[in-house]
């Protein structure tokens, strides 16, 4: 057995990677390429902005340095091949739940990447709409949810999200806004 196509050993290289997309997003020249400036570190006694931010990046890499080696030496159950429906329609789920959210994410991303198009908004947005467009998207990578089941799953995260930030934290998030 390869002992570097293991799960731990390729998790270890996701933190490792995921830590250092942080650390350059953040603390390094090419920061203006994600559209944000440098952030400030400050000291341990008075922290800037980037303090801690820097420091759980260096934990990711940490962690993933530490979970890669523990895989080399103790070794790791290999790979799974085959497995991208999951991967892609929960990735889907998360991606129309960020651009549903609110109205104006998907002109923020599109001027991000095309900058000078006219400013428009989604049609359709809301914590609702975001919620049932991750739901049904998340649902759809597995065979073992129906859709009664997913059905039942949206109205009771709707629930509990209004609960939690609309009513317990009073936050200022639509659950509805359209062109109705």
């Amino acid at each position: 057995m390869n002992r570097f196509l293991t799960k731990d050993f390729l998790a270890g290289l996701m933190f490792i990677g995921f830590g250092a997309l942080i650390y350059v997003a953040a603390f390094t020249d090419l920061s203006s390429t994600f559209g944000q400036s440098k952030l400030a570190l400050g000291t341990a006694v008075r922290m800037g902005p980037g303090y801690v931010p820097q420091m759980l990046s260096f934990v990711m890499m940490a962690l993933g340095a530490i979970i890669a080696i523990t895989a080399i030496v103790a070794g790791s159950e290999p790979i799974e091949g085959g497995k991208w429906k999951p991967i892609v329609m929960i990735t889907l789920g998360v991606v129309a739940f960020g651009v549903l959210l609110d109205p104006g994410n998907v002109p923020a991303m599109v001027s991000w990447v095309a900058p000078g198009l006219p400013r428009w908004e989604n049609p359709v947005s809301g914590l609702l709409p975001a919620l049932v467009a991750l739901v049904f998207l998340a649902a759809m990578g597995g065979e073992e949810f129906t859709w009664r089941e997913t059905a039942i799953m949206c109205v009771v995260l709707t629930v509990i999200c209004y609960l939690i930030f609309k009513w317990g934290l009073s936050m200022n998030i639509p659950m509805l806004q359209g062109v109705w």
